[in-house]
């Protein structure tokens, strides 16, 4: 356990710091972040994006290189894992952890599947006896087709294939979750569309029936947008003391409010969002209590870009005596994000890391148009990017005075 000394080192936390918050950030690398949010600030041209870009793809202009530059650049590691290694580097010297994430999304081929499988066990590969990189993710959706999974979540009945399809889909998760407990490496299962997240969770509970029997390697992904989802976090606290394992969960507010609500609206059944933000707040925070009061079974990882969540978290940990650095908590931003919540938890001695997503630049740009959606439907985030540069920038042009 930490000395007295390392948990008092936070009771002052403040995020407001520009100054530790853009400390790896050069003046070039502030100036392209300025204008890449202040782009996506508009939302006309964000959605013009995806169309605009598909079609040069298609016609073979030479876009990657702009991309790359951009884009890319500000919200990604590389291409591969080696790519991301410079990152990774210089995230930690800051004390920032870093989350390899390969997102290559929307596959349908087993082939493809199964090449996502053997990339997420690379990154596990990466992460062992690695305190630079203390989790790996994957995503269900990267070793299964969409239908198949919206199938199973639908109770209908396989066919013979499909039934083979799906054991294979299973086999792949177990194999990704059974080398990161063999490697001690902590593994998230993301969360995705509520027309196929009971699938998720309930392959999430198996690993973590099998996994967690002793810590939490395995980690689910509760979305707390979803008005449902605070009592599954309860739920799920009371099956892991009724089957004695250890509950790990990432708390996320979550990232298909738009899609959700226009399926529920088209399809004639109620909508799975929380009818307001303050709703969805109430039950992240609610959540973040809930899981720091019952920390001897559950490991969290918070991962928000919401300041007074973050300051919660804080509030609780010192309401419960838990020092800064208990490898049970963790906080979590993505990479490109938020660095004025990452860099200061980190300065005050918090856990903290980084989503670090890397892939082929036309492969990733799903995951590159999300966050730039992600910008401007979230109410002032890019505003909020804006103006903590702009503060940073001034505050670096009066200390050469």
């Amino acid at each position: 356990m930490p000395q007295a000394a390392t948990f008092q080192s936070a009771t002052n936390l403040s995020l407001e710091n520009t100054e530790i918050a853009f400390r790896s950030k050069s003046n070039s690398d502030l100036q392209r972040s300025y204008y890449l949010f202040k782009a996506i600030g508009y939302n006309w041209l964000v959605k013009l994006g995806p169309p605009m870009v598909e079609f040069a793809f298609n016609i073979h202009l030479p876009i990657t290189g702009i991309i790359k530059a951009t884009v890319f650049k500000q919200f990604c590691g590389g291409e591969t894992i080696d790519d991301s290694v410079p990152t990774i580097k210089h995230l930690d010297e800051y004390g920032i952890g870093s989350i390899l994430d390969y997102s290559v999304e929307g596959k349908e081929e087993e082939k493809e599947f199964e090449h996502t499988t053997e990339e997420t066990l690379l990154t596990i590969d990466k992460a062992t006896n690695n305190p630079q990189i203390p989790f790996c993710v994957f995503k269900v959706t990267g070793l299964a087709r969409f239908n198949l999974l919206a199938k199973v979540n639908a109770k209908e009945a396989l066919s013979v294939s499909e039934q083979e399809e799906f054991d294979k889909v299973k086999n792949r998760v177990e194999r990704i979750c059974r080398k990161a407990f063999d490697n001690k490496v902590r593994i998230f299962i993301d969360a995705e569309e509520t027309w196929i997240q009971d699938t998720i969770d309930a392959l999430a509970r198996e690993m973590m029936l099998k996994f967690n029997k002793e810590t939490a390697t395995v980690y689910n992904t509760i979305q707390l947008y979803r008005h449902d989802r605070l009592a599954f976090l309860k739920q799920s606290y009371e099956d892991a003391l009724k089957h004695n394992y250890y509950l790990g969960v990432k708390l996320v507010r979550g990232a298909y409010m738009e899609k959700e609500a226009a399926r529920a609206l088209a399809l004639g059944y109620p909508n799975p969002i929380q009818p307001t933000k303050q709703s969805c707040d109430n039950d992240y925070d609610a959540a973040l209590t809930f899981c720091v009061e019952k920390i001897d079974r559950i490991s969290i990882c918070a991962g928000t870009h919401n300041e007074q969540s973050s300051m919660l978290l804080d509030q609780l940990m010192q309401k419960h005596s838990l020092a800064p650095n208990d490898k049970r908590i963790y906080f979590s931003q993505l990479f490109g994000m938020s660095d004025h919540i990452s860099f200061n938890l980190s300065s005050a001695g918090y856990n903290v890391a980084k989503y670090l997503p890397y892939g082929p630049v036309k492969s990733v740009m799903p995951y590159l148009f999300r966050r730039a959606a992600e910008n401007t439907s979230v109410k002032g985030q890019s505003g909020r990017e804006l103006t903590l540069i702009s503060k940073e920038v001034k505050r670096r042009k009066a200390a050469k005075r």
